[in-house]
């Protein structure tokens, strides 16, 4: 006979398996609303429109996140992650029917319910977190992480033949990877949706459980995991927002593009399992500090690269991708470990909400200083917020333990 303490490892494993697979589907369709995002509104409506769909798609998976994590804090938290693939589904058909009618309001509206399920992809590595022990909290989060970057390498290097599939149905060149996120994200509600339920949880109760949250974010670990989500994406979200548009406008090629991009994305997932070792292992500060100090390296790479070539430009981005895994996977084990069991979900709902409406600002705000001052003036400015972040972690570091 099997005990219960030998099967609940054994469905920790298999949920965490289920999380992981679905991630790994669900993340090849990221591409769509970032980097065929900006190229679509670039040929709709000029460059200073770049960041615009990414503006309003960062918006969408905030408010996903504050509906997921609702659901989650109930006892439903698949259940959520479910809604938000779903949503994606109807976004991106609605971009491809926006990109046929070349009407750039459509695509902004279908932007907003693609981001939910952007959000989705983010939101199960806490999911994965919840499903075992704080001291291999790291590891798990990584795990998903790392399945993410098996779809999301693979994103932009289907932004060509995407391409020519959505030419040979007689669509517009940028529509074939919100094609792809029809598909793929589909099918991750689908893995998610045949797993068994979650289990039921109660709702924290009105007036203490806000105060309570209230002190768990304004100080200490949660307020410094906070911050530094919401600053890792902005850094991120300014700089990736303008460089597909830059390369394509310096004349590469869509699948050139396409490489250049994947290398990127995997230094955002691949090193998960390492920096997530690494937190479970000496504590998440010295992860978010190692995070934000590649961020800063990889903006002043930024200064030179754009005048210099394609492998610079390559080694800029990696760097960047590299700083982000590091400061996302540290800030959110440090978050995941900040806040009790019953406010969890909420915490973590609004760590995610911060990096969307920090990449929410960053990517108009990245379109705009491309458009006045080029490349190197978005470098410099994702420069200056690097050291910010920098500041928020030597200015905290004396009041939070690892």
């Amino acid at each position: 006979m099997t005990s219960t303490a030998t099967r609940a490892p054994a469905q920790g494993h298999g949920l965490l398996a289920r999380l992981a697979a679905a991630t790994a589907v669900g993340s090849t369709g990221l591409a769509a609303g970032g980097t065929a995002g900006a190229l679509l509104a670039t040929d709709l409506a000029g460059p200073a429109a770049a960041g615009l769909p990414l503006g309003l798609l960062v918006l969408g998976s905030a408010a996903g996140a504050v509906l997921m994590s609702w659901l989650a804090a109930r006892g439903h938290r698949r259940r959520g992650l479910v809604l938000g693939y779903t949503l994606g589904v109807a976004g991106a058909a609605l971009v491809v029917l926006a990109a046929v009618a070349r009407s750039l309001p459509l695509v902004l509206v279908g932007s907003v319910a693609l981001g939910t399920a952007n959000s989705a992809v983010f939101l199960t590595r806490y999911a994965a977190a919840a499903a075992t022990t704080a001291a291999n909290r790291g590891r798990a989060l990584g795990t998903v992480f790392f399945a993410t970057a098996i779809g999301a390498v693979a994103s932009p290097l289907l932004l060509g033949p995407s391409e020519a599939v959505a030419r040979h149905l007689g669509l517009p060149r940028f529509s074939g990877l919100y094609l792809v996120a029809v598909l793929v994200f589909g099918a991750a509600a689908l893995v998610l949706a045949t797993g068994a339920r979650s289990s039921r949880g109660g709702p924290v109760g009105q007036g203490s459980g806000r105060a309570a949250l209230r002190a768990v974010l304004s100080r200490g670990r949660g307020r410094v995991a906070v911050l530094m989500l919401a600053g890792t994406n902005l850094v991120m979200t300014g700089v990736m927002t303008i460089a597909p548009v830059h390369l394509v406008a310096h004349g590469q090629g869509l699948d050139l593009l396409g490489t250049i991009v994947a290398l990127h994305v995997l230094g955002m997932f691949a090193p998960s399992p390492v920096s997530g070792r690494l937190a479970d292992r000496f504590g998440p500060l010295p992860v978010i500090l190692a995070g934000a100090v590649l961020l800063l390296a990889a903006c002043l790479l930024g200064l030179f690269a754009a005048g210099h070539g394609t492998v610079a430009m390559v080694g800029h981005l990696l760097v960047l991708g590299v700083g982000w895994n590091f400061g996302i996977v540290g800030a959110s084990t440090l978050l995941a470990g900040a806040a009790p069991e019953p406010l969890r979900p909420y915490a973590e709902g609004i760590g995610e909400m911060s990096m969307g409406l920090a990449a929410a600002v960053a990517g108009p705000a990245a379109g705009l200083a491309a458009d006045l001052g080029g490349y190197w003036a978005l470098s410099l400015g994702g420069a200056v917020a690097a050291v910010c972040l920098l500041a928020v972690y030597w200015s905290s570091n004396g009041r939070t333990s690892s």
